[in-house]
């Protein structure tokens, strides 16, 4: 049988990952539609994973400052890559609407193997004493109550495959902001380092269970997200966020999605830890 990596040996030893999958191996990832989201379920899709591709799809009406996915473009990553694809449109927040959706499009002899919470948004644009309390609480349920949702919802299923003997993974997408203070964006740091830390408490919570959990923390990305981050500094390009970056140029989505792979399929190693994708930044 394959498998997303190759289980424990009698000794305890896991050996070396092998992307290797089959039709009845699912994953679940949010903020699906566009950006890093679909770059992962695009990767999950090129290894033979179905995926269940997850999000809130608000587009304009968001209230965050910049819009944000719309049904539209979960409808086109599914015409993108086809019958792999099982889109669901809600808010991940709901633990127990996710919760359903999952059981409800996970067939009988499939297994959740590996879960990606990359649902996410950015304000700030003010010093933290000048800044509206209501940024923060808005941040804390699209950052860190998105990620615990998704957790909540999907470590159930991920624990019942990793009982059936095959590992799985969860991986959340923090920043570098999770790691770091930046200018104008406090309630935003606050935040990631909350996703961070949540991750490592998880990873906690999982050891020796099967299910091993990592974050992957990019720089600036090319997203909608970078451009409402030039936005808030008063810029009209990303080139002065990107100046100091080795690469001299955001990220690509794919660039992050690989490394959201890698950590999804060497669980054992990055357990319980946070890889920086930073483009050179701070070298």
């Amino acid at each position: 049988m394959s498998t997303w990596i190759d289980p424990p040996d009698a000794q305890g030893r896991v050996p070396a990952p092998l992307l290797r999958v089959d039709d009845r191996y699912v994953a679940l990832v949010t903020g699906a539609a566009r950006g890093l989201g679909a770059a992962v379920c695009s990767r999950f899709v090129q290894r033979g994973l179905q995926v269940i591709a997850v999000d809130h799809c608000v587009g304009d009406e968001s209230d965050s400052g910049y819009a944000h996915a719309a049904p539209a473009d979960l409808e086109r990553l599914s015409e993108r890559l086809g019958d792999s694809i099982r889109p669901v449109m809600l808010d991940v927040r709901d633990a127990p609407a996710l919760e359903q959706a999952l059981v409800q499009r996970l067939r009988p002899q499939e297994h959740l193997v590996t879960v990606v919470a990359a649902a996410a948004t950015i304000e700030g644009g003010a010093y933290l004493w000048e800044s509206d309390p209501a940024v923060l609480d808005r941040l804390w349920q699209s950052n860190v109550c998105t990620v615990w949702s998704t957790a909540t919802a999907t470590v159930p299923q991920l624990l019942r495959t990793a009982h059936a003997g095959i590992p799985a993974s969860f991986v959340a997408v923090a920043s570098l902001a999770g790691h770091t203070g930046l200018y104008h964006l406090s309630a935003y740091c606050a935040v990631k380092h909350a996703v961070v830390g949540l991750i490592r408490g998880l990873a906690a919570d999982l050891v020796n269970q099967g299910v091993y959990v990592s974050a992957v923390s990019p720089d600036a990305m090319a997203t909608a997200m970078l451009d409402a981050t030039a936005s808030l500094y008063g810029l009209d390009s990303v080139d002065a966020l990107v100046a100091d970056m080795e690469c001299r140029a955001p990220l690509s989505p794919d660039d992050v999605a690989a490394m959201v792979e890698f950590a999804c399929a060497n669980g054992p190693t990055v357990h319980g830890t946070a890889i920086r994708a930073t483009g050179g930044l701070g070298m």
